[in-house]
């Protein structure tokens, strides 16, 4: 008697919208958002959101690609093992697929309607987490996330040479922000889910060099976020409204650090400073590009200088 083959469905849509990585595609979409409309001058509301539309498209290309290829890492974390390629809903190839249908699509209609210097740093941004960060930094070096956190810092550069057509120093130093921000954020995280990564062999940087370093990088970064975030103030690119915020975010960061750094090591299993620098984390940075098209409109409208 024959074998009957069983029918494999399609994936979900909600699988191949996991593969995105919507949460973080949240915090991508907000900064490029802020970062057109904090840009001088103006774009008309439909090209407005095309180009934000493709920053959205092209991270969730990333995203998937990203997934594509860890499928195996992503299963053996506790983490990441409900993803829908690991989880076995779907097959890796559907998945490869999808990162590259998106990524292109979103390179391509940013090119034709927005501008090709725009498009550029959109293609750089997906290569960069797709291949730069994915397949060559994650798996080699603890140093992953310092120099791999470029890719996430390109959205506001985006929506800013979206509106402008040019690269200035204001857009760069939108950039240098959330590449900084990036190292204490993420090594937040990574420290109450290092045993997730020391058993897939990822050397995060508290599996490759310990926690008490990590602690004591987290700080540093925090440091230097404080004069970083209010750069844009000090060079006149923003109003007060910005700069008071800026330092009152990053101060706030710096405060919530501390007790990371000097935490000993195995002394609270609930690792609960960790993960209110975590929260707060995702909150700075919405709180601080927020603000800084809240000062781009009180300045335009005369309120503040």
């Amino acid at each position: 008697m024959p074998q009957t083959v069983p029918l494999v469905l399609p994936a979900d849509w909600r699988d191949f919208f996991a593969l995105t990585k919507p949460r973080v595609m949240s915090l991508v979409i907000f900064t490029g958002l802020c970062g057109l409309l904090a840009a001088p001058g103006a774009i008309h509301p439909v090209l407005g959101f095309t180009a934000i539309l493709c920053i959205a498209l092209g991270a969730g290309g990333a995203a998937a690609l990203n997934q594509w290829w860890e499928a195996d890492i992503d299963a053996g974390m506790k983490r990441t093992a409900k993803r829908p390629l690991p989880a076995g809903r779907m097959q890796r190839g559907d998945a490869r697929d999808f990162g590259i249908a998106l990524s292109v699509t979103s390179v391509l209609v940013m090119g034709l309607a927005i501008g090709w210097l725009a498009a550029a740093i959109l293609a750089l941004s997906i290569v960069y987490y797709a291949v730069v960060y994915t397949i060559w930094l994650k798996p080699r070096t603890p140093q992953n996330i310092v120099i791999g956190g470029g890719a996430g810092a390109f959205p506001p550069l985006i929506g800013w040479v979206a509106v402008t057509g040019e690269i200035t120093m204001m857009p760069v130093l939108l950039f240098a922000i959330i590449f900084f921000w990036t190292p204490p954020h993420f090594w937040a995280l990574a420290l109450f889910v290092k045993s997730d990564y020391a058993k897939v062999g990822i050397p995060m940087m508290p599996v490759a060099r310990g926690e008490t370093s990590t602690r004591r990088q987290i700080l540093a970064y925090a440091l230097l976020l404080v004069p970083i975030a209010a750069a844009p103030w000090l060079i006149g690119g923003t109003g007060l409204v910005y700069g008071l915020a800026a330092l009152a975010l990053s101060l706030a960061f710096l405060a919530l650090s501390l007790p990371v750094a000097f935490r000993q090591t195995g002394t609270d299993d609930a690792m609960k400073p960790e993960k209110r620098l975590f929260a707060f984390s995702i909150l700075y940075l919405f709180a601080l590009f927020a603000v800084l098209v809240v000062d781009r409109v009180l300045v335009v409208n005369g309120v503040t200088a």
